[in-house]
Order: C-alpha cells, then sequence, then structure tokens
C-alpha cells in the first residue's frame, strides 16, 4: 500500500470517528509527533561538540553573522 493510499485509509476512518475518540486519536498522534522529536533532539546531543556548535550558531544568528542561501548559492 502506498503513502497516499494509507493515507487515504486513514483519513476514511477518522471521518468516521465520533468527537470523543477523535479527540483520543489527537492525542495519540500529538504523542506520537513528540516522540519523534525527543528522539532526535537525544541523537542531536550525543554528537560531540553538537551543543557548543549549536550556541555559537545561535550567537551568530542574534549578531547577524549568517550568509543568505541566494549568497551560498552564487558563491558555490
Amino acid at each position: 500500500m502506498s503513502n497516499l493510499e494509507l493515507r487515504q485509509q486513514v483519513q476514511s476512518y477518522i471521518d468516521q470517528l465520533s468527537t470523543d475518540k477523535l479527540l483520543l486519536v489527537a492525542d495519540f498522534l500529538v504523542d506520537l509527533l513528540e516522540k519523534d522529536d525527543n528522539e532526535a533532539t537525544e541523537e542531536l546531543l550525543k554528537i560531540e561538540g553538537f551543543k557548543e556548535a549549536f550556541a555559537q550558531a545561535q550567537k551568530n544568528v542574534k549578531e547577524n553573522k549568517v550568509i543568505s542561501v541566494e549568497q551560498l548559492k552564487r558563491k558555490y
């Protein structure tokens, strides 16, 4: 089953749910998304030097020491 077909099937099921069950499904989906976000964050934090590099990147953004994507495209 393709991704599109699966999404259409899930949408069909969702359309048949009562409001109470729809709220339950919505909560479940939020939990799934948050779990993915947390796992991705944990993976990044395991990379040696990531925290420092991220902090420096945030500082560069605040100080406007950044290059636009268009400038990068022209340069490379």
